[in-house]
């Protein structure tokens, strides 16, 4: 049994940032305990390996949903990262804050210190901009954020034809103002994915105070009393277990499914569930409640015989001068994020702000399979619902951590998220269908032109749709007089002791945005928070 000041659980964005910033000051000492191995796989940091790092079971966390109607009886994968850098390690490494009034929602509903103003200084700390940006935008910070530097000819096609539909050109979607069409910004620079572990973690190692400890999965977090006191941890399922104990916090960034069940495994959940796991109750809380997460539907159009797609410079000689773009450091497949094109719209017109998110990419994958290119030249371009309204829960079916809890989002049960995903399917027909972009279309394969009314369309969604990995809301922050929160203000977990939770799963609700993005803003404003005492 090893002591130090604070533990962290999860070497994943959050932690990452939080194991930087409180290891700064010499006089405390930080341990950083991490499930998965170092982030030494070479995929790792080679933008397109995402490909294949999101299906390698030695570094990803390979989740899936429980199925509904709303999804065909399909079970959808949602994988996390289980590496150092956690899903910043694996993700589609767009850079996306969301809407000013997403925070002032967040700071409406009690939650002290979360609106705009209070949040914007921390979304600056964390970020390097590089490019264009105003005085929003961070210019010394971990993540560098830079601008695609490979376009596509059918990509300037797809921008020009939005634009024809009235929808504006928009070269910085993070400034606070989102509404518009261009490229997406995203976590890349001189051609090699920068994870939070690369830009936060890696930096701090060498600092005495600072242990990170990987392939140590906690199967608990030990309390006395009210107090929690340290973590227990497995390096594999009959492992002998190690304890690391705390002497001022421990502080939970393990993500939005792990941490919940982490919390419910260790006594600190829904009394009902605990009971019939086993487990004495701590304090009885709505742990695991309140999940949220985007749904995404993806049309598919084939190109003109001709034109040349992702899909053909991803095979033989093709993908060897890619190799070869990359390998100089010249701008390439190899170093571009999935999705190319953002379109920040709105599903009505009457609409004061977009609800809608729509992503394009020059490039497509075989029906079913998972980022599997096609074999004909494809575009592919999808659309979800900013703001979901259907919520789920996520709830730990055994104490043995090894063992995948239950995750169930609900995709589609609210009537207010399958209307919202219609009329994103809808726009997205219709910016698939410009003149601009028809010389480069030969026909709609999915859903296909015999899908048009809202029963079909919302059909094709139902068996067609995915997650997004956009996991949220299991330890929703909010007052105390909040009957579904779990944590304050102060990311403090009501009626304990030294104990905070540090990572989405606090969102009281969605951003209209991907989520990585804030979840940096919260370690670096949660480290703040720590530090005050």
């Amino acid at each position: 049994m090893e002591t130090f000041d604070y533990v962290i659980v999860g070497a994943g964005a959050a932690g990452s940032v939080l194991a930087n910033r409180l290891s700064e000051d010499p006089s405390v000492t930080v341990c950083v305990l991490e499930a998965g191995p170092p982030d030494r796989n070479p995929l790792i940091h080679i933008p397109a390996g995402f490909v294949k790092t999101l299906f390698d079971p030695g570094i990803t966390w390979q989740f899936r949903t429980e199925p509904t109607e709303q999804t065909a009886g399909r079970a959808i994968a949602t994988t996390q990262g289980r590496t150092l850098g956690g899903s910043s390690s694996i993700n589609g490494m767009i850079y996306n804050r969301g809407q000013p009034d997403d925070f002032n929602g967040w700071a409406q509903r009690g939650n002290r210190g979360w609106g705009w103003d209070d949040v914007l200084p921390y979304f600056r700390r964390s970020e390097t901009r590089v490019g264009q940006g105003d005085e929003t935008r961070g210019r010394d910070g971990g993540i560098p954020i830079t601008d695609m530097d490979w376009h596509h000819p059918v990509s300037d096609a797809f921008i020009r034809g939005v634009e024809g539909l009235g929808i504006p050109r928009n070269p910085d979607y993070n400034n606070g103002h989102q509404a518009g069409v261009g490229y997406f910004q995203r976590a890349i620079r001189h051609g090699r994915r920068v994870s939070a572990a690369r830009a936060f973690l890696v930096p701090a190692r060498s600092r005495p105070n600072l242990s990170v400890r990987t392939d140590a999965r906690a199967s608990a977090v030990l309390f006395e009393g009210l107090r929690a006191v340290g973590v227990r941890t497995l390096s594999a399922p009959n492992a002998a277990p190690r304890e690391v104990r705390a002497r001022r916090e421990v502080i939970l960034c393990a993500g939005t499914v792990n941490t919940a069940r982490l919390l419910q495994v260790s006594g600190v959940g829904p009394g009902w569930l605990l009971a019939g796991l086993g487990v004495e109750v701590v304090r009885n809380l709505p742990v695991g409640e309140n999940f949220r997460d985007h749904y995404a539907v993806r049309n598919v159009v084939r190109a003109r015989d001709g034109v040349v797609t992702l899909n053909e410079l991803s095979r033989g000689a093709r993908l060897v001068g890619e190799v070869a773009r990359w390998a100089t450091g010249r701008p390439g497949i190899l170093a571009v994020a999935p999705s190319h094109v953002h379109v920040f719209w709105k599903s009505h017109p009457s609409l004061d702000a977009p609800d809608l998110q729509c992503v394009f990419t020059p490039g497509s994958y075989r029906q079913g399979r998972n980022y599997v290119l096609d074999d004909y030249p494809g575009m592919t371009a999808g659309a979800w619902y900013h703001r979901p309204e259907s919520t789920g829960h996520v709830r730990a079916v055994s104490r043995d951590v090894f063992i995948d809890p239950l995750i169930q989002p609900n995709y589609l049960a609210h009537e207010t998220d399958r209307r919202i995903t219609l009329a994103g399917m809808r726009l997205v027909r219709r910016m698939l269908g410009t003149p601009e972009l028809a010389p480069f279309v030969e026909r709609e394969v999915l859903p296909g032109p015999d899908v048009q009314s809202d029963d079909e369309m919302l059909d094709f969604a139902r068996r067609n749709g995915a997650t997004t990995y956009h996991l949220i809301g299991t330890c929703r922050m909010g007052p105390a007089t909040d009957p579904s929160a779990v944590v304050d203000d102060r990311l403090r977990v009501h009626g304990m002791a030294g104990l905070r939770v540090v990572d989405a799963s606090i969102m009281p609700s969605m951003p209209s945005a991907n989520t990585y993005a804030s979840t940096l803003m919260i370690a670096e404003k949660g480290a703040d928070m720590i530090r005050a005492g």
